[in-house]
């Protein structure tokens, strides 16, 4: 699975970093470690807010540049550290996105997880032209503003609302998954050798027997 950044995209955050990782075989029943990742951030969370993170203030520019209000719409990462701040855990969905939603918060970096069998061709994060579908939890359709960040297949459809906010349940992980991509992303000044990290404990904890 090819996954690009366009050129307008990299040029307008420069500090960009990004790390993949395509793996399949999963099922809804193998076995991950994610205990060691939330207690790692909510020791972080003890010593201050997600907000105050330098990584979570990265994505916060980036949104603000973007026009997006930060506080309204969040990087995932930010989401799950809120939820893990507020109510102490995170919600249990399927092993592959529980560990990915763990290491998220452990590195306060975006993790997304697609079924790869639901892109078409290659992925490309780009800003959107307006004419592309948008396919929700709930199943509704929507089609992002023009000039939003998303990812978007060959067939035009946009895997992802407002770069790292919003994952489509088009390519959301389900029991029938076999393949996925993960992808990773940073932009504090740190990020390159973050994500490098956070990709590795991923595969790692993917790859043991």
């Amino acid at each position: 699975m090819r996954l690009q950044h366009h050129p307008d995209v990299r040029a307008e955050h420069p500090t960009l970093a990004v790390g993949t990782f395509e793996t399949s075989g999963i099922s809804p029943e193998m076995p991950v470690d994610i205990a060691k990742f939330i207690a790692r951030a909510t020791r972080r969370l003890a010593d201050g807010p997600e907000s105050e993170f330098p990584e979570i203030q990265a994505w916060r520019r980036a949104f603000a540049k973007m026009g997006l209000k930060p506080t309204q719409y969040r990087c995932a990462s930010e989401s799950l550290l809120r939820r893990l701040r507020k109510e102490g855990s995170l919600p249990r969905i399927h092993p592959v996105i529980d560990l990915c939603n763990a290491v998220s918060v452990a590195y306060a970096i975006p993790v997304a997880v697609l079924d790869v069998a639901k892109i078409s061709g290659s992925l490309e994060v780009r800003h959107a032209r307006g004419d592309e579908k948008y396919v929700t939890f709930a199943g509704t359709v929507e089609h992002p503003n023009p000039g939003e960040v998303i990812f978007a297949d060959e067939d035009g459809q946009a895997h992802a609302r407002r770069w790292t906010n919003r994952q489509s349940g088009h390519s959301a992980v389900s029991a029938t998954t076999s393949d996925v991509l993960i992808v990773s992303e940073g932009l504090h000044a740190t990020a390159a050798e973050d994500v490098r990290l956070l990709i590795e404990a991923i595969a790692g904890e993917l790859r043991r027997p």
